[in-house]
This record gives structure tokens, C-alpha cells and sequence, in this order.
């Protein structure tokens, strides 16, 4: 059996005065603790990979190659990687109307590099954040709520680059093990910017770790979920997962909010 460690939120360190907790996106400081929990982890290759789906299990894999192997010119992906990425999710799920890709992140597994897997059991968008990414970057507002009269969703696309990912593999939990009681909504603080700065301003690099605890210079730039213990989620990761493979992990649906319509 394989297990691994995940950390979650410790729900008893979350403020008592009920002020929103906070956590930083140029660093791994936040204003609550978190607790770690041994958990077993199933290999989605033993369990089939066509037993899951983002519309089942929230997450799914397929072989999907692409001409783009390095991911060091940022042009390059932005230009080329995100055409091929579109073409893969309009394949994968048939119906989509519209496709817009709004940022990405090259994750590096280096002690100085501030953009270190996160290690922590989260949810990226939250529906409220959901709804503000569909306004923020529909660039036709009438199209934008349009858009939000109908099913829209969040499909973060993971592969590994140039290699396989042996050594921290990536892990997902089935979401039909969860309960809402799990989600704890977190404010995302971004180092302050304007309109037109990316999303990516701050990770590049590291802050004065004297100020970790601080939020002065911070500003709210986004709703994450932290999720608590609960004993049963059920894991799942691929094992030695190949540049050749693609994740597709669902962030935010509207369907399950009770929003009809098509994507």
C-alpha cells in the first residue's frame, strides 16, 4: 500500500473573532497552522484511468503529447502551448463553447525558487472567485455575464516537464469523498498591484522573511479553499506520470451550484 502525508488546515487555529483567514501567494506563510495526516494513496494506473472524470471524480488523465517541451520561453507558451491546450480540452470535453486560458505556472522544485509545488491540500478558486475570473477576463462584459447565466467551469491542465514526476507526485482527491464542511474559504494576498500587472507579479521572488507574518504592502487578490481533515477522502496520484500525460483537475463548476446550460 502507498501513503503519503498531507497537510491540511487545522480548523483549530482559525481565528476566533471570525475574521477571514489569509494566506500568501509569494510565500508559504499563512494566519492559520496546518496539520498533517498519513493517508493511503491509490494509483490511478491500478485503478484505470477510465474509471475517473472531471464530471466524475472532479479529475482525469489522458495521453496527450505536446510540441511543446521546455517551458522556458514564455512566449513561446503563450503563443504555442495554450492553442494546444485548447485544442485538448475542447477534445476531452465535448460541447465547449468558449475556451479562455488566463495564466500559468511553471512549478520548480528548487530550494530558491519561490515557485515550489504547493504543499498543502487546497481548492484553487472558490465560486466567488470563479465568477470574478469569468468578469476579469472575458474581455466583452455583455458576453462576460452572458456567460455566467450558464455552466462555466475552472480546468487546471498539470503535466510534468521533462521528465516524469517520480519524487513529489501530484495527488487529488476524489470529490464525491468530500463534504462542504470540508471547504474553508482563504483570502489570497498578492504583493500590491496595478490592473495591468499579470497574475504571476510576486512569484518570482522570494520576500524579506522577516516580514512573512506582515500583510502591509498585501492586497486581496483572490479566494482559495483550504480543506480540513476529514477520514474519508479518498487519494488518488499517477504514478511516474510522463511529460506525455496531461491532468485535467476541476477548480469550480457551476453546475454544482444548480446553474443549468451549456459550457
Amino acid at each position: 500500500m502507498t501513503t503519503g502525508v498531507f497537510r491540511y488546515v487545522d480548523p483549530a487555529t482559525l481565528a476566533g473573532d471570525n475574521s477571514k483567514p489569509w494566506t500568501k501567494v509569494d510565500t508559504d506563510v499563512t494566519s492559520f497552522s496546518r496539520t498533517e495526516r498519513r493517508r493511503s494513496v491509490t494509483n490511478i494506473r491500478d485503478a484505470g484511468a477510465d474509471t475517473f472524470g472531471t464530471d466524475v471524480s472532479g479529475f482525469a488523465v489522458y495521453h496527450a503529447p505536446a510540441a511543446e517541451k521546455a517551458f522556458t520561453d514564455e512566449k513561446a507558451v503563450r503563443e504555442g502551448y495554450y492553442a494546444e491546450v485548447e485544442a485538448l480540452l475542447r477534445a476531452k470535453l465535448p460541447g465547449v463553447k468558449k475556451v479562455v486560458i488566463f495564466d500559468h505556472t511553471v512549478r520548480r522544485r528548487e530550494k530558491s525558487s519561490p515557485r515550489q509545488p504547493v504543499q498543502q491540500v487546497h481548492v484553487d478558486q472558490t465560486p466567488r472567485a470563479a465568477e470574478v475570473r469569468v468578469r476579469r477576463h472575458v474581455e466583452d462584459a455583455a458576453e462576460a455575464e452572458e456567460l455566467l447565466k450558464g455552466r462555466y467551469q475552472i480546468i487546471n491542465v498539470w503535466r510534468p516537464i521533462g521528465h516524469p514526476a517520480t519524487d513529489f507526485p501530484l495527488a487529488v482527491i476524489d470529490w464525491r469523498t468530500t463534504v462542504p464542511e470540508d471547504l474553508v474559504a482563504v483570502d489570497l494576498l498578492y504583493p500590491k498591484r496595478t490592473d495591468g500587472d499579470d497574475d504571476d507579479r510576486g512569484k518570482e521572488v522570494l520576500p524579506d522573511e522577516t516580514l512573512a507574518k506582515s500583510i502591509e504592502g498585501y492586497e486581496v487578490k483572490g479566494e482559495t479553499y483550504a480543506i480540513a481533515p476529514n477520514d474519508n477522502h479518498k487519494l488518488y496520484y499517477m504514478k511516474d506520470m510522463t511529460p506525455d500525460e496531461a491532468m485535467f483537475i476541476k477548480c469550480f463548476d457551476s453546475r454544482s451550484q444548480g446553474l443549468p446550460g451549456e459550457y
